[in-house]
């Protein structure tokens, strides 16, 4: 029987990643989205190319609906029947967590519960369910951090991945469903958001060199991550689905650098020195900061067979040369670019 998916969040990063890995195994995708007034689907736009939404037979297609509508949740269940469910639309910037708590917690907690009590009610026990949970719900925690790591929170979003983690877990319990938490490590790509520090930092030096920027502003500079590539990633939420029994499993590379580490590499891939274009500003730090996250995905190797193949070096490369390319620019151009670059003088 072929397999039929339905991702929340399918225009995010990790669902665009997803929806190709699914197609490329042959499922049947359907892809749900919040409606906006602005086009917001620029990740999977080639996959609209490739897949005819006119075409009923059609392999991929995307839909409204919404996680704070649970009438809209049921509608999708009820017409597609999928077979596994993938949850990964969220209120998903820490940060802005602090300013817009209430909807982060009625988008990131009571969303996954409308979505596992549509399931439920549905009375589709064989659907296979996964969370998209997150290592911010380790916050205080100190690393390294797995499965068994207590939960400490610090932020309205750590709080909102606790309660949908736990919510899961419930249902798994309560219920017999078949419903796993992936709680994935930080994870970057070209396709980052670009309000996230890592996307945010490659970007602006994208716009240095093009002469578009002149300063970069960043809050914690030793804020530690374990960063890793979503398409990395996606397999280990797909192998999640494919496990004999429903689990938990931590998603990780086991390595952890500073921000500070992240803007050298991307700085010193076109040899320049980044203190030279970063000023730091209370502006960008957060009411309770998470000092370091540090994965072990011990569980994921030994019982998915999961590990990461791209490292933080590629990674960084990756993500520069993507914001190049959208200048123009290739990687050499770049750097004959950045020889001509009079950096202001540091603390300007």
């Amino acid at each position: 029987m072929t397999k039929r998916a339905l991702i929340t969040g399918v225009v995010g990063q990790d669902g665009s990643y997803l929806a190709e890995l699914l197609l490329s195994k042959g499922y049947i995708v359907r892809g749900i989205t919040r409606r906006a007034s602005y086009p917001h689907t620029q990740r999977i736009d080639h996959l609209f190319k490739q897949h005819d939404d006119r075409d009923p037979a059609t392999q991929f297609r995307v839909t409204y609906a919404d996680l704070t509508d649970s009438s809209s949740l049921g509608n999708v269940l009820q017409e597609f029947e999928p077979t596994e469910v993938y949850n990964l639309a969220a209120q998903s910037h820490v940060g802005i967590s602090f300013e817009t708590g209430e909807s982060t917690l009625d988008i990131n907690a009571i969303g996954p519960f409308r979505l596992l009590d549509s399931i439920r009610r549905a009375g589709a026990k064989d659907v296979r369910y996964y969370q998209a949970s997150s290592s911010e719900m380790f916050g205080a925690s100190p690393p390294p951090q797995s499965e068994a790591t207590p939960f400490l929170p610090q932020s309205p979003y750590g709080v909102s991945k606790v309660a949908a983690f736990y919510l899961t877990r419930m249902h798994r319990i309560a219920y017999g469903m078949f419903a796993s938490n992936g709680i994935l490590f930080n994870h970057e790509s070209p396709r980052r958001g670009l309000n996230f520090v890592t996307r945010k930092i490659t970007l602006s030096i994208s716009q240095i060199v093009a002469g578009e920027l002149d300063r970069i502003q960043l809050g914690n500079l030793d804020a530690k991550r374990d960063w890793g590539f979503s398409g990395d990633y996606v397999e280990g939420i797909w192998r999640i689905l494919q496990h004999s029994e429903p689990d938990d499993f931590v998603i990780a590379t086991g390595e952890m650098h500073t921000v500070r580490d992240f803007l050298g590499k991307t700085f010193g891939i076109l040899d320049l020195d980044w203190e030279d274009f970063v000023t730091q500003t209370d502006r960008f730090l957060r009411p309770a900061e998470v000092p370091a996250l540090l994965g072990d995905a011990t569980k994921a190797r030994k019982l998915l067979g999961w590990k990461p193949t791209v490292g933080f070096d590629e990674l960084c490369r990756m993500m520069l040369e993507s914001d190049l390319a959208a200048k123009g620019l290739t990687l050499d151009q770049a750097k004959a670019k950045a020889k001509l670059l009079k950096p202001r003088r540091r603390g300007a």
